[in-house]
């Protein structure tokens, strides 16, 4: 993304609602797609609902689980999962308050699918950086 480029919301998805352009039916549907791909593929969302898939799981247990995700990112991204349907938000009435996250029957439908793409880019992530290495010294650029 260059630095230019001001038209990106914060949570990195742009939006495409209906009043932005003139879509056709097919363009609307395209657009809808890609939002609720970039959701879901998104940095932090895979290891979050990975995570939420195998139980109702806690904040402090994601913060620990999904490596490198700050605080602010993490209530960002499940408040954005919660929103889109995916994790269910549980807020137990005790002191302090417990608050649990599930996973909804729409996100368990993805977990295999998540899972074996997580798996996929484990097993080639050397791999990949190898190939950007190899391409970098090869164009002369910085990586």
């Amino acid at each position: 993304m260059s630095q230019g480029n001001t038209d990106v919301p914060v949570d990195g998805v742009q939006a495409c609602a209906a009043g932005d352009a003139p879509f056709t039916p097919g363009q609307a549907r395209a657009c809808t797609v890609r939002e609720v791909l970039d959701r879901v593929g998104g940095k932090w969302s895979i290891g979050i609902l990975v995570a939420a898939s195998q139980g109702p799981v806690r904040f402090t247990e994601l913060e620990r689980t999904v490596e490198g995700i700050s605080r602010r990112m993490l209530t960002l991204t499940l408040r954005n999962l919660e929103r889109d349907g995916l994790l269910r938000r549980t807020v137990y009435p005790t002191v302090p308050p417990k608050v649990e996250y599930t996973a909804t029957p729409i996100a368990l439908e993805l977990y295999d699918s998540l899972v074996t793409l997580t798996n996929w880019a484990e097993r080639h992530r050397t791999a990949i950086a190898d190939a950007r290495d190899a391409y970098d010294r090869a164009h002369g650029e910085a990586g």
